[in-house]
């Protein structure tokens, strides 16, 4: 046998002998799956209960359960350590919905004082919270802390009972047939429910420091105590069954 015809037997046999190559794919992986495999560890670490989970201020769990079944799509506990977004969404539809329940309580607080005649006090802060983000924040941070070591609970805990308990399920509002104006009682959306128990959570901590010894943060902290509890003395919970009162008195 010649040489010509012993080369295609011995080509043959080395590429049988030699190992299979491995499909590009395999050998390297792409970049986009690369950079989404630390992010995907990250979320995972944060879902579980390892000590590199998110805390808010870098001290309260985020494990919260809301019970009432309407405000539990909107009660958002985004796992964030200082709530801040700066609004970013502020033109989608139901974009509060996606800003963390603490940072939406720190908007309300930085309203300050609408200047007319609230519960019988009139409110003139002339804005002394507006744009102090950090300022309100930090007296939150306080607050939180004060809650913790007079109740032994999570403080995020306390803010979404208080929530729940200071948020009407009824309202009025004016209905005109032809010349005649009557009041007539509605059922309150989940999303205005809880707008309505922020504002009044902020307006109470805003009274009880206006013209008082009291500070904003002993104000915050009393106020979210007595509404988590549904005591009759927080400012909420008289608002809430204000509210109530007129709409049973409109049916």
């Amino acid at each position: 046998m010649t040489f010509m015809e012993e080369k295609p037997t011995a080509i043959v046999e080395s590429a049988l002998q030699a190992p299979a190559a491995q499909p590009a794919a395999e050998q390297k992986p792409k970049r986009a799956a690369r950079k989404a495999l630390p992010k995907a560890e990250k979320q995972q670490d944060e879902t579980d209960g390892s000590p590199s989970a998110i805390m808010l201020f870098g001290k309260y769990s985020y494990d919260v359960t809301v019970e009432d079944l309407s405000l539990k799509n909107y009660i958002n506990l985004k796992p964030m350590e200082y709530p801040s977004t700066f609004r970013r969404e502020n033109n989608r539809p139901f974009s509060k919905s996606g800003i963390n329940v603490v940072e939406r309580l720190e908007n309300a607080l930085m309203k300050g004082g609408t200047g007319s005649k609230i519960g019988g006090k009139v409110i003139r802060t002339k804005g002394r919270l507006q744009g102090k983000k950090i300022k309100v924040m930090h007296s939150i941070e306080q607050a939180f802390d004060h809650i913790s070591d007079q109740t032994h609970d999570n403080p995020l805990q306390v803010l979404v009972r208080a929530l729940e308990n200071s948020a009407p399920i009824e309202d009025t509002t004016r209905v005109r047939y032809g010349g005649i104006i009557s009041n007539v009682a509605v059922d309150v959306s989940a999303s205005r429910r809880l707008d309505i128990a922020l504002r009044n959570i902020a307006m109470a901590a805003i009274i009880g420091a206006f013209r008082n010894k009291r500070t904003l943060v002993d104000s915050i902290t009393n106020e979210l105590v007595l509404a988590s509890k549904g005591d009759v003395n927080s400012y909420a919970i008289k608002r809430k069954n204000e509210i109530e009162r007129m709409a049973r008195s409109a049916k």
